[in-house]
């Protein structure tokens, strides 16, 4: 997919590949409302509109709000974009589709605030979950009965913890997609934290890749 994406902005990579093929086994129409969490360049959100969906995005960044909006123009779909934290832009709606693509990458120190300018799209606090634990726990809250929340992450930021975290919030929760990838530029340069913290073996320059699906029964 051709896609504008200037500096500061977090680019499509294996893991947005990952979210959207897992969006597109889901089963959307015309009457499907669509929620895309971290939108970044708008490239998940864009895949969902395909399917005629009623598309909203948003996201912590201007930049990146501005950029998914050139996205959009540039592929004709019709989304509705909004800057803001997670949930806040969308209170009192419902959606059948919740994806997200958050930050996750541990930082391996105790500072419990996202990250500033691009690191906003990857730093994730000491244990890779500031973002992921809000989007398990409040997520669920704007599902339709029989909505599904699918939220991408590396295994370094903990998977269990994510599966539980959806089943104390009322989802019945799963793998949907695995894939391993080599190190990207911010994990490579993190690789001896990760193995001082025990989340990879010495010398081990790959990660898992995890899409979790959680579906609201009733």
């Amino acid at each position: 997919m051709l896609l504008i994406r200037p500096p500061g902005v977090y680019p499509p990579q294996g893991d947005t590949e990952l979210l959207a093929d897992c969006v597109r086994r889901e089963s959307l129409d015309d009457s499907s409302r669509v929620l895309d969490l971290c939108t970044g360049t708008g490239a998940v959100a864009l895949v969902a509109a395909r399917s005629g969906a009623r598309v909203t995005a948003v996201d912590l960044s201007a930049r990146a709000v501005v950029t998914a909006w050139c996205n959009t123009r540039l592929h004709r779909r019709r989304i509705r974009l909004r800057r803001g934290d997670l949930l806040v832009p969308v209170t009192g709606r419902r959606f059948d589709l919740v994806t997200a693509n958050p930050p996750y990458v541990p930082t391996g120190s105790a500072i419990r605030s996202p990250g500033r300018g691009a690191a906003l799209a990857w730093d994730a606090g000491a244990d890779g979950r500031l973002v992921l634990d809000r989007i398990c726990r409040t997520a669920p809250r704007v599902l339709a009965s029989g909505g599904v929340l699918l939220v991408v992450q590396s295994a370094l930021a903990d998977v269990p913890a994510t599966l539980a975290a959806m089943r104390r919030a009322g989802l019945r929760a799963g793998v949907a997609a695995r894939r391993r990838q080599p190190f990207g530029p911010v994990l490579t340069a993190r690789a001896a934290l990760f193995e001082q913290l025990g989340l990879i073996r010495p010398g081990e320059r790959e990660e898992e890749l995890v899409v979790v699906r959680g579906v609201r029964e009733h």
